[in-house]
């Protein structure tokens, strides 16, 4: 048996109405075709580009769950970070980003509730100053441990 000690984010009384946490990610081939595989999504307009020519987008677009996951796992990891929990979120992608881009990801803390401990959170995502995502996700904060202390089995 180990024991570790687990780094949590930030609680709901350590953050603020207006912070922001800004982050970039680059779309490279390596996670496009990780996604791809894992979830056995063979959608021409994420990979094929004879197809995708046709199309209006011109050229193989980044899957939108793919994004989704790059803006939540900023969440998890580091805004509030490790502990905290999605709750809902509701984004609009409004523009394709395309295989190599690079997106700026913006979250700006817009409501702290301290009776649930949730925090809405405003979504930006823009690539070459022009917004590709927009939305709003409402996050539980890190739970304080209580019985274990800091402390959690880690079991690997």
């Amino acid at each position: 048996m180990f024991w570790k000690k687990v780094k949590l984010g930030r609680f709901i009384e350590e953050l603020s109405v207006g912070e922001t946490f800004l982050k970039e990610e680059k779309m490279e081939d390596r996670e496009l075709l990780l996604y791809l595989g894992l979830t056995d999504d063979a959608n021409p307009l994420y990979i094929q580009h004879d197809y995708t020519a046709q199309t209006p987008v011109k050229k193989p677009i980044v899957p939108s769950i793919m994004l989704s996951g790059m803006i939540t796992s900023t969440i998890s990891k580091h805004f509030p970070g490790p502990g905290s929990q999605i709750l809902s979120q509701s984004l609009q992608f409004i523009h394709p980003v395309y295989h190599y881009e690079t997106i700026k990801i913006s979250l700006k803390i817009l409501e702290l509730n301290q009776d649930s401990e949730t925090i809405k959170i405003e979504v930006v995502a823009n690539k070459d100053s022009r917004s590709v995502i927009k939305g709003e996700i409402l996050v539980r904060a890190p739970y304080r441990p209580k019985e274990l202390g800091e402390y959690v089995f880690q079991n690997f």
